[in-house]
């Protein structure tokens, strides 16, 4: 199979690069650092051993890629207006595109402007972040959910979760909407908290009051996740984020690098449209709801 990556960052990259790592045929597009990494390849620090590709397959324009059979979209969701156009020259009949990002109803929104589009979401479990140009830096984690949209034929999907395992990356097939909502579990609590207090996940969770805070959060996520017809998922999934945040490396998420660095940050479907999903399947999430409040006067 013939991969693309759209948004060669801190998650495309780093599975974009464990693919051709492991064999496959994976052609990048990149923006800022394309002259950089055409010169210099790609540099993977990672704390499962680090790696360099001297020559990967990069572009500056889709309309120079050939088409391919799976699309990894690693742009931030701030950017999906461009997918319409960066999307058609990477297009066969029957190409996979799989959205690794961060939110609820992006592939809502997207198959209404591309209707023959087939969508699955990919939900990265990982603490990674491209620092300077050609490098990702992988703390730890990375494993990654893969939940089918609207793509008639599981067996392409079931093939990419080959592939990633292939290549050392923990994946699983799962059901979209629980895939979707276990994110945002995590992102919907640690995204926001580390941006409004101006800190980072180990010293949310090693604060008594913010711990209890950060933990009701997810509560609420998972209430409403339950009040949306979500199966498997309960309290005891907000225990097991919570563990696995305490044994990660201390972390800065998306979202809190985003405002340090004065890029739009991704409120809309992190937090806007989940909320808008909970209040009308009558669950709504008010301590969420002023973190969200809080977003939006920063980001202002």
């Amino acid at each position: 199979m013939r991969y693309a990556v759209i948004g060669t960052g801190a998650i495309g990259g780093y599975y974009g690069a464990k693919l051709v790592q492991s064999g496959q045929e994976v052609h990048f597009l990149l923006h800022s650092d394309y002259h950089h990494v055409m010169e210099h390849g790609l540099q993977v620090n990672s704390c499962d051993g680090s790696f360099h590709l001297d020559k990967p397959l990069v572009y500056a324009s889709t309309a120079d890629m050939p088409q391919c059979d799976v699309v990894l979209v690693g742009l931030k969701s701030v950017n999906n207006h461009l997918l319409p156009t960066l999307l058609p020259p990477l297009l066969k009949k029957d190409t996979l595109v799989i959205l690794i990002q961060n939110g609820l109803g992006l592939e809502d929104d997207l198959q209404q402007q591309m209707p023959d589009l087939r969508l699955a979401a990919g939900l990265a479990f990982i603490c990674s972040a491209k620092t300077q140009p050609g490098t990702v830096d992988h703390q730890c984690y990375g494993y990654i959910n893969i939940g089918n949209y609207s793509c008639p034929d599981q067996h392409i999907v079931d093939q990419v979760v080959t592939h990633f395992n292939a290549a050392g990356i923990d994946a699983h097939s799962v059901e979209y909407h629980e895939a979707r909502w276990k994110k945002a579990v995590w992102n919907m609590p640690f995204n926001g908290m580390t941006v409004a207090l101006n800190t980072q996940t180990d010293l949310l969770l090693a604060n008594p009051a913010t711990r209890q805070l950060i933990y009701s959060q997810m509560l609420e996520v998972i209430h409403a996740a339950q009040a949306c017809r979500v199966e498997n998922i309960d309290e005891s999934f907000a225990d097991k984020m919570i563990y696995n945040t305490e044994h990660m490396t201390p972390y800065s998420p998306s979202m809190k690098l985003d405002y340090e660095h004065h890029r739009p940050m991704e409120i809309d479907y992190l937090y806007t449209r989940p909320l808008l999903m909970a209040r009308q399947a009558g669950c709504p999430m008010p301590k969420l709801e002023m973190l969200e409040a809080e977003l939006r006067f920063l980001e202002k």
